[in-house]
């Protein structure tokens, strides 16, 4: 089984997650995306996250009926820190025998040489699915010199360029601004609902 693990914090998932994790599956052959929903991400320590019990309900609300998305809650269920070397392991762990591929896109590529362990977590993945970005080119040469090897994991897929961020979402909400086709009708409905980021504390 080929596997892909799409990390985040999802505050909240919206048409450009959907998209992008679409793309990936098919292009790369996956059989599952596991969507890795994130208490505290290390890249965002400084920024105020929605709480866990929201994200993860705007999640199932956003994949019910997609059969090849599923929700790990391999972050959710163990503390602290929250390190994507520390995600693969526990994921082979539990799935010795699958293909396991790191979702990314180009710019975080770039900056793989600055996370916590790369080459171990280089080693725990049979393949890095990075999503290209126009205008951006990550330096494969430079890149191979500070971590050998990484490459030959490389798959390169393509999505469309859609410009949206869960940021600007919070942002549209708060101020009473329409949002309704950033995100799935049933997250939208959701949001509606129970006055999700009425408020916007989220920096």
């Amino acid at each position: 089984m080929r596997i892909g693990v799409f990390g985040g914090t999802f505050d909240p998932p919206h048409i450009g997650h959907l998209i992008l994790a679409m793309e990936a599956q098919d292009q790369l052959r996956l059989d599952k995306v596991l969507w890795v929903i994130t208490p505290i991400s290390p890249f965002k320590h400084h920024i105020h996250i929605s709480p866990l019990e929201q994200r993860l309900e705007l999640l199932e609300v956003a994949l019910a009926g997609e059969a090849g998305f599923e929700i790990s809650r391999v972050d959710v269920d163990r503390p602290p820190p929250y390190y994507a070397v520390d995600t693969m392991r526990l994921l082979r762990n539990c799935f010795a025998n699958a293909e396991w591929f790191y979702l990314m896109g180009e710019d975080s590529l770039g900056d793989l040489p600055g996370w916590h362990q790369p080459h171990l977590l280089l080693a725990l993945c049979d393949g890095l699915g990075v999503m290209r970005r126009p205008g951006f080119a990550a330096n494969l040469q430079e890149l191979e010199k500070a971590l050998p090897g990484v490459c030959d994991k490389v798959q390169f897929f393509d999505a469309p360029l859609i410009e949206i961020s869960a940021h600007d979402i919070r942002h549209r909400i708060s101020r009473g601004k329409p949002f309704r086709f950033f995100v799935p009708s049933a997250v939208y409905d959701r949001i509606i609902e129970n006055k999700y980021y009425q408020e916007d504390d989220h920096g």
